[in-house]
């Protein structure tokens, strides 16, 4: 299947194995956010889709619970061997759909097939135990199984690796999943992945994707009875009302959410390094990355030398076609995410932060743009920024620099960068966020280690071992090999 394919087979839902029209009366569009043009439309799903979806799920989830695990591991290398095979195809889906550069485009496809290898070792790796006891004769086995039925909403930034971290994990464990992708892309996020499964051998009635319209459907989708984990990537506030709904379900979660990450830069840094990793953790995706540099913070002795470093860095960054390989800054998901952010920079400026790139547009590709002496207390600096912003701020010392790093609800990743390695892991144990890089930027994943952020970053944990415990359950099933007696019931002889 290739992309021309697309507008004639990736626009129906995916329910039981099969590829069928959605059932809701909306028409939805999927838009290509640098040109504008509409790669396909589709017919959107409504409950009675989702209904179908995730009965077939509980049902398909038994059978494959119970599938050898060689045979579960050998559908995810089919997999990943599909991947390499249609690596091309995928590159260009991720550029064609989610605007993301060949450079971003590269990145994703690499963590997402790392992801789906690293899932492939899961059915190995679900590890029960026998514990002791202090009753005669009983034997404690704490059993581990699969959930059940996973619900996964996907993303658009990432949108393959970032549904894949939850989908593969959960598939490799025994589990069955129901995909919802983000509107924005639909292709990437669901039908690819479904469609890479399938024609992989995976049985009929384990993975589906119901695409429409998160606030037609969204809330049917997680207050639904069967799946017993919703797993979510985007925005802290809709994670809230998921968690929300969730929780008055009694139904478990797994929510990576939104980011104001900083990078300290401390005063013995090599400032040339520093602002090398600065402007790629910033810029790179548009500054769509939920872990991308919000807040950049200097120590005022080399400040005025890393503003230099950093804007002659951002100055030579190609902005426009994502399809170039040169470029780094390709178009925001939609146009007016432009005008939100220009507001912002606007606003930054009156408060007395000064312009010293960019702040200008050219359709939905915003120009890198760089800010300094940004204090603290402006609107730019409190909220996740999702675009190509830099925002400049100085600290006195280091202690200023964590509390500013601090200064926020979210605590997602971070950055820090310094001479002196076991300074920089001192100063990353005093930030409140759930991973933290030293002399390296924010953007960091690798498929074994955990992931996930603190505080109103999400709740859970996603990579390797952490992955499996999200996706699986333990029980306690006692043994009892000699009959016990029961003070005041039973008889002793």
């Amino acid at each position: 299947m290739t992309l021309m394919d697309t507008k004639q087979t990736w626009t129906k839902q995916y329910i039981n194995g099969e590829w069928i029209e959605g059932s809701g009366e909306k028409t939805m569009e999927n838009i290509n956010p640098y040109t504008g043009e509409v790669i396909a439309t589709w017919r959107s799903s409504n409950r009675e889709d989702i209904d179908r979806a995730y009965e077939a799920a509980e049902k398909g989830s038994v059978e494959w619970s119970q599938t050898l695990p060689s045979q579960k591991e050998e559908i995810l290398r089919k997999v990943s061997m599909l991947m390499l095979e249609r690596k091309d195809e995928i590159i260009q889906l991720l550029i064609t759909e989610s605007g993301s550069t060949r450079i971003k485009a590269e990145a994703e496809f690499a963590a997402a097939k790392r992801i789906v290898d690293e899932s492939a070792s899961f059915p190995y790796r679900m590890k029960g135990e026998i514990l002791p006891s202090n009753t005669a004769g009983k034997e404690n086995r704490v059993v581990r199984e699969p959930k059940g039925v996973i619900g996964v909403i996907g993303p658009w930034n990432f949108p393959l690796h970032l549904c894949l971290r939850s989908v593969a994990p959960a598939i490799a464990l025994g589990n069955g999943v129901v995909i919802k992708p983000a509107s924005d892309t639909p292709i990437t996020a669901g039908w690819l992945i479904a469609d890479l499964f399938d024609q992989a051998g995976l049985p009929k009635g384990v993975l589906h994707v119901v695409a429409g319209s998160g606030s037609e459907i969204g809330d049917y989708f997680v207050a639904h009875p069967i799946p017993k984990v919703i797993s979510f990537t985007g925005s802290t506030e809709v994670g809230q009302g998921i968690g929300k709904l969730a929780g008055e379900h009694l139904k478990e979660t797994a929510l990576e959410l939104g980011g104001n990450n900083a990078m300290v830069v401390l005063e013995d840094a090599d400032i040339e390094r520093a602002a090398d990793a600065a402007v790629f953790g910033k810029f790179l995706h548009q500054g769509q990355i939920c872990m991308a540099l919000n807040r950049i913070i200097i120590h005022t002795d080399i400040y005025d030398s890393f503003v230099d470093a950093f804007v002659a860095k951002a100055k030579q960054i190609q902005a426009g076609d994502p399809a170039d390989s040169n470029t780094l800054v390709g178009p925001l998901i939609r146009e007016k995410e432009v005008e939100r952010l220009l507001e912002l920079v606007k606003n930054a400026e009156d408060a007395g932060a000064r312009l010293l790139l960019g702040g200008s547009s050219k359709g939905s590709v915003l120009q890198p743009t760089v800010l300094a002496d940004v204090k603290p207390e402006q609107e730019i600096v409190q909220q996740e920024l999702f675009g190509p912003v830099a925002v400049l701020m100085r600290a006195e010392d280091e202690a200023e620099a964590v509390r500013l790093a601090n200064d926020t609800p979210y605590g997602l990743s971070g950055s820090v960068f310094t001479t002196n390695l076991e300074r920089g892991y001192q100063v990353a144990k005093r930030i409140e966020s759930g991973m933290v890089h030293v002399n390296d930027q924010s953007v960091n994943d690798e498929a074994h280690v955990m992931f996930g952020g603190e505080k109103s970053s999400g709740i859970g944990r996603f990579g390797g071992d952490w992955a499996i415990e999200k996706f699986t359950r333990t029980r306690w099933i006692s043994l009892q090999h000699q009959y016990r007696t029961y003070p005041g019931v039973s008889d002793v002889d």
